[in-house]
């Protein structure tokens, strides 16, 4: 082999390597969520289930979160203040997301009248059309904000979300603070386990 066969050879060889890198990054962020925030002080204490929540006193204030809708309209998270708010990062490429999005439809159903919202926040869909025809198959009837850009996800503080890590779910207290934190995708138990002491908390 010549020289610049070998050099060729080596280039195919790390370009593979690196495509094959990036392919698993991307896999193991969609599949598994993962457990970093990316760094910073948001009080928040892992539990062994994944869940990691924050005490009261030390919980961030959410992010303005506002825009439009998959559906056209118009939604903004502060005017459910007052109410617990259960919020998940969701894509339609995402088969975690699919896989977890009947048990969020489920416990939304269970506690529409006991002052909980669910809001969905759709991201890196570049096509909204995929975007409703997941909520369409999946039977979701709460309302998604349309984030194809992921910029939403960044107006959180440092370490609250990993914009890689989809599906990931918030739950905000009643006075607009991030009480609970899943990067993972959540059964029905475990987002309820979520919900459920902060729903008690007055």
């Amino acid at each position: 082999m010549s020289a610049a066969s070998r050099s060729r050879s080596r280039v195919r060889t790390t370009l593979l390597t690196a495509g094959a890198a990036a392919a698993a990054l991307t896999l193991s962020a969609c599949s598994s969520g993962g457990t970093s925030g990316g760094g910073g002080d948001t009080n928040f204490i892992m539990g062994a289930d994944g869940i990691s929540t924050a005490e009261p006193g030390d919980r961030g204030a959410a992010p303005d979160l506002s825009g439009k809708t998959v559906d056209g309209g118009q939604l903004d998270v502060a005017d459910y203040k007052g109410k617990v708010v259960v919020l998940n990062m969701w894509g339609s490429w995402c088969a975690p997301c699919r896989a977890e999005a009947p048990n969020l439809e489920a416990v939304s159903q269970q506690l529409k009248d006991k002052d909980v919202q669910f809001v969905g926040v759709n991201t890196r869909d570049t096509s909204v059309q995929n975007a409703r025809a997941f909520e369409k198959d999946m039977g979701i009837t709460f309302p998604s904000l349309y984030d194809p850009t992921g910029k939403l996800m960044l107006r959180f503080a440092k370490g609250t979300l990993n914009p890689q890590a989809v599906p990931s779910t918030l739950v905000i207290d009643r006075d607009g603070k991030i009480a609970a934190r899943s990067l993972a995708a959540l059964s029905e138990s475990k987002l309820r386990k979520m919900i459920n002491p902060v729903l008690a908390e007055k």
